[in-house]
């Protein structure tokens, strides 16, 4: 018998940004579409990354309400053991091989590589992590980095 997990999306800090500040209609309207048996998440590092961002704009407060209203309702992962596991080897082989990642993007690869799980991002700078299972392009509608 084949026991199908459930997929967790794991949505990395700019695809937050661009959901929730509405600039990615094509991104809202897949996690609005997404079918209740998949599921989406975003990592702690996510969030430090994003309350980083509104610390820096007190003054947005509307920014600051969307923004809260959004990380109600998504769960947030823990960063844990098995993650910092990951990283290491991550790191290690992308280090071997000459390849780089921006120090909390390479974080956040490794916690949605421990997970499995698919990174919606569109960063190219992801197509360097060794390991992760996949990444997804949510924000078609914008230019890719």
């Amino acid at each position: 018998m084949d026991v199908k997990l459930p997929v967790i999306y794991m949505l990395d800090t700019n695809t937050v940004a661009y959901i929730v500040d509405g600039r990615s209609k094509a991104a809202r309207r897949k996690l609005a579409e997404l079918p209740q048996s998949f599921s989406v998440a975003i990592s702690a590092i996510t969030e430090a990354e994003i309350r980083y961002g509104l610390a820096r704009k007190p003054e947005a407060t509307r920014l600051h309400a969307a923004m809260e209203e959004f990380l109600a309702k998504v769960r947030v992962l823990p960063w844990n053991s098995e993650a910092a596991h990951t990283y290491g080897n991550m790191r290690a082989r992308m280090s071997a091989q000459g390849k780089t990642l921006s120090s909390l993007d390479l974080l956040i690869a490794a916690h949605a590589a421990s997970l499995g799980a698919v990174l919606v991002t569109s960063d190219r700078a992801f197509q360097n992590a060794e390991g992760l299972y996949s990444t997804v392009n949510w924000a078609s509608d914008l230019q890719a980095k």
